[in-house]
């Protein structure tokens, strides 16, 4: 079902009338800088809270989303009940999630009082809080039953699915496209043992599927006003996963300065020191967890994640721009070679890490 974007005017009028607001509604803004759904911050004269609007084309099915939620927050109300947990709130009709034609899937959650957001990272303290965060969900819903936890996106984290998504692109591309692309897919073939790797990992016993976040991204964390993190927000991808989804996350999108839209490409550069940061800090929480094995994939992480976001820029260049879309010209081609070149400078930098 094809829905459209609700202006203000109907958010007053038709979705936030489900909701137990507790006062009269005296501002909405858009709020946040995420590219998959759409957020809302909306103060009353009690308190505030964040709304969000589902993305049904990404997310197939959302009650999916709002069943690993539930189930998360039943566990660390039950194990961890200090744990700060932005759950949502429930609907008058007593839901999590819920579905309000013609504008689509939406919930709610209270706002935390005096959390901020950051969109880059710009210092080693940030980046080691941001990951103890996340280390220390995966660390607090240790024991949970994954055979529960649903996959909100089916093979999203998937690297042999990725590439071969990625060969079937090359294969079928128009020529111009592939023409275009030569020196990037050239490249990236130096680095596809990469895709091998991974494929030992998922058979290596050693390596162990625990409640991964899979989006760690620096605006997906709560901090309060001194630099220290919160909790860990925007849950959507939350499933079993590996330890690299997360870390390598971090590692692809807090190390270099600029990000995957960067065209100047002399601006690229990996922060050893902020790789240390996102070590240690999730070491913090989940250092006596980790398998031996484990601790040393850490440098893999980071590769793993970069050269997966590479395969998926290409990929969707070949094949004409069908997931992410294009605003300029070869966008995704420049964003492919982006991703390439940070993989090219985090590789030359092996022997520090």
């Amino acid at each position: 079902m094809n829905f459209k974007q609700p202006e203000n005017s109907d958010l007053i009028s038709t979705v936030l009338p489900h909701f137990n607001l507790n006062g009269d509604i005296l501002k909405i803004e858009k709020w946040g800088v995420g590219l998959i759904n759409s957020t809302w911050k909306i103060s009353t004269g009690q308190k505030s809270f964040i709304l969000q609007k589902v993305n049904s084309a990404v997310f197939k099915d959302p009650t999916v989303i709002a069943h690993n939620i539930a189930l998360i927050s039943d566990f660390l109300k039950t194990h961890h009940p200090d744990y700060l947990f932005a759950a949502p709130q429930k609907t008058l009709s007593n839901k999590e999630i819920i579905t309000i034609p013609p504008f689509g899937v939406f919930r709610l959650f209270t706002f935390i009082p005096n959390s901020i957001t950051y969109t880059v990272v710009d210092s080693p303290q940030i980046a080691f809080e941001a990951a103890a965060q996340f280390g220390k969900f995966t660390k607090s819903l240790l024991g949970i039953e994954l055979i529960h936890l649903k996959e909100t996106i089916p093979d999203f984290h998937n690297l042999h699915l990725r590439y071969n998504q990625y060969v079937h692109a090359i294969k079928y591309a128009n020529e111009k496209r592939k023409v275009a692309a030569g020196e990037w897919i050239s490249r990236l073939e130096t680095h596809k043992t990469i895709a091998t790797d991974f494929l030992q990992i998922q058979r290596n016993p050693a390596f162990k599927k625990r409640v991964t976040h899979h989006d760690t991204k620096i605006s997906n964390v709560l901090f309060d006003k001194n630099g220290m993190g919160l909790c860990v927000i925007d849950l959507d991808t939350v499933m079993p996963g590996y330890f690299i989804s997360d870390v390598g996350d971090m590692m692809r999108t807090y190390l270099c300065p600029v990000s995957e839209e960067e065209k100047d490409f002399s601006k690229i550069l990996v922060r050893e020191a902020y790789y240390k940061a996102i070590v240690q800090g999730y070491c913090s929480e989940m250092g006596n967890e980790l398998t031996e094995e484990e601790k040393q994939h850490f440098y893999y992480a980071g590769k793993f994640s970069i050269y997966m976001q590479a395969l998926r820029f290409l990929t969707d260049f070949l094949n004409n721009d069908i997931y992410y879309g294009a605003s300029y010209p070869n966008h995704n081609l420049i964003r492919a070679a982006n991703q390439i070149t940070l993989l090219e400078r985090f590789s030359e930098l092996a022997h520090s890490f």
